[in-house]
């Protein structure tokens, strides 16, 4: 059984990492939209890992023998001015996951709990990964986006992106 504090945290997350695929799935509908389906084919993937790390983080629990309590997930606000104000959104949710993460795993620590401090390793690779990706995007789109043909080129980009599930053994 997993200290309570710990599992509280994950419980948590897991609501917090469905309202990370809401938001990136108002990101692809808002580039929808727009006619970027490079843009929306991106932040489509996102969702769907930020999905699939919700369900990583319950299976965990589950293993765990601590009962997950499904919390309510708040809509996104939307409604963006700009291209770039997604992308500069989607950053700074990140930064906000990765203190979220180093939370959960700070009170794994202080608990000894170091099957849960394993486990969290990969959340907190995957967040430099994620600040890493949304810093890329918005750097590429202050060098090409601007311009209609870079726009062209970096929607036809991203329009490559696809789906890997994530490869995390679970205990």
């Amino acid at each position: 059984m997993l200290d309570q504090k710990v599992a509280d945290l994950l419980n948590t997350q897991i609501e917090k990492e469905l309202y990370s695929a809401y938001l990136y799935l108002d990101f692809a509908n808002y580039f929808e939209a727009e006619g970027l389906d490079g843009f929306a084919n991106w932040y489509t993937i996102q969702t769907m890992e930020e999905r699939d790390h919700a369900m990583l983080i319950r299976q965990y629990m589950l293993n765990n023998d601590c009962k997950v309590k499904l919390l309510p997930i708040d809509a996104p606000a939307s409604g963006y001015k700009n291209y770039e104000e997604p992308l500069k959104g989607a950053l700074e949710h990140e930064e906000y996951v990765t203190k979220l993460i180093n939370t959960i795993y700070t009170a794994a620590q202080e608990a000894k709990d170091y099957r849960t401090i394993e486990f969290l390793t990969w959340f907190v690779k995957e967040q430099g990964e994620e600040e890493k990706n949304a810093n890329d995007m918005i750097r590429k789109y202050e060098l090409f986006g601007t311009d209609p043909k870079g726009l062209y080129a970096l929607n036809t980009e991203l329009r490559g992106r696809v789906y890997a599930a994530p490869s995390l053994v679970l205990d």
